[in-house]
């Protein structure tokens, strides 16, 4: 029993009374002298992490992106490492601590090559705490365990996980290949986007833009082996170009329903995280076309030709053919054209034209025209100067309509006489 106890203590020393002040510091090292971090850790390859051209990467164990922001939060924790108290200013045996055999040794190496090493060794008997030292002082301390986590990284932790790095804000085009041809987005002279091919068509900006945000957003699934990518069912590639380069992420199914991914910019194949397998799947240039007839979106036409029959704004006031009108029938009429989108297209316009619709809006007067056809089985319509066709249901034509009838002349609210008689 007391060769049992002997050995715990060597083991597990009692904390000495200390008359040092609490929270001494143990490194404080300036940031942006920092140029490399090693961690090496006990039964494992090191790990390095060099800042190349101002910009952190990983050259050991082998040579690959780091994550920018996860190297600036180790590259913050080497700088600055406090203390929880000091332990022992000159210790005869540093493996009661656990120092003999460090659990963990990180080298931070600053401009000029002075190096300094980091290394945590037991933790604690109440296993809160973890003594440290640096190798270039006796001096035994405690760090809370929070700070050994700081250092407790991997590979997987420190690697950037993202498959494709281009910068959204310098992107001049991008295209995707699923469902059919390839469909190429650009932007416009309006800097919104147009699909450019296989034809050109008027796209649904919002949703390119969430499509981009996808790529931008697509990342390595790290938590489990990917799926082999030789064997998984091609779901589509995507190829984005910016002001550097350009840059291809392929995407499969496995049997199982997860993704896995090949990038232009990662050696190998991952399995993806996040949603854009389903937002590639199955895709065609119908997928990210406009749908709606007109592009005034919220701003307020000043102008509504409906068969040749003008309605004018001026100020707050509308007028048609025979006078003023009651605003609030112009204006359901305003939200009826504004909402009116296509159920699908159709590659010929057919049918018998119906009604004739033009639209001016904004500061710069923009005129849209639309004519639209009754066919068999609802509407057809067709916007000037733009080659595609419209499927229109009856019942979205027949709400506009039903707002066209709407339109009442403005009847002027009687005065009131407040006079007591």
């Amino acid at each position: 029993m007391l060769g049992g106890a002997v050995f715990y203590f060597q083991k597990n020393p009692s904390k000495p009374e200390s008359t040092t002040p609490p929270s001494p510091k143990i490194l404080t090292l300036s940031e942006d002298q920092v140029e490399a971090i090693r961690i090496v850790k006990s039964g494992a390859d090191p790990l390095v992490m060099k800042k190349i051209n101002g910009k952190w990467e990983i050259t050991e164990p082998a040579a690959m992106a780091a994550d920018q922001d996860a190297a600036k939060t180790l590259l913050s924790a080497v700088s600055s490492v406090t203390a929880d108290r000091l332990i022992d200013e000159k210790p005869s045996d540093l493996s009661a601590f656990g120092l003999t055999s460090p659990t963990t040794q990180v080298d931070v190496t600053l401009k000029g090559g002075a190096v300094s090493k980091l290394l945590l060794g037991a933790d604690t008997p109440a296993g809160s705490n973890t003594y440290v030292k640096l190798e270039s002082s006796p001096k035994v301390y405690t760090v809370f365990s929070s700070v050994k986590t700081n250092f407790d990284k991997t590979l997987n932790d420190l690697r950037d996980k993202r498959l494709l790095t281009f910068n959204s804000d310098k992107v001049t085009s991008f295209s995707i290949t699923s469902k059919g041809p390839a469909v190429e987005f650009a932007k416009n002279g309006q800097n919104e986007w147009q699909i450019t091919k296989p034809k050109s068509y008027r796209a649904d900006s919002p949703q390119v833009d969430d499509l981009l945000r996808k790529l931008k957003d697509a990342k390595m699934d790290l938590a489990a082996p990917a799926p082999d990518f030789k064997t998984a069912d091609k779901i589509g590639t995507a190829t984005v170009t910016d002001n550097v380069s350009t840059q291809t992420l392929e995407i499969r199914q496995a049997k199982d329903k997860t993704y896995v991914a090949q990038s232009s910019v990662a050696t190998g194949a991952f399995k993806l995280a996040g949603d854009l397998g389903d937002g590639l799947k199955d895709k065609d240039s119908d997928s990210f076309r406009n749908k709606k007839l007109f592009d005034f979106n919220f701003s307020d036409p000043t102008k509504i030709e409906l068969n040749g029959a003008a309605y004018s704004k001026t100020g707050e006031k509308w007028t048609g053919p025979n006078g003023q009108i009651d605003s609030a029938g112009i204006q359901t009429v305003v939200d009826k054209l504004r909402d009116l989108a296509a159920s699908k297209f159709a590659e010929k316009l057919t049918g018998a034209q119906t009604l004739q619709i033009a639209v001016t809006s904004g500061d710069k007067h923009n005129v849209e025209k639309v004519t639209i056809n009754k066919v068999a089985e609802g509407y057809e319509a067709q916007r000037a100067d733009d080659p595609s066709v419209y499927v229109l249901s009856a019942s979205a034509f027949d709400e506009l309509q039903g707002a066209v009838k709407g339109i009442k002349p403005y009847i002027a609210p009687k005065p009131t006489n407040d006079k007591k008689k």
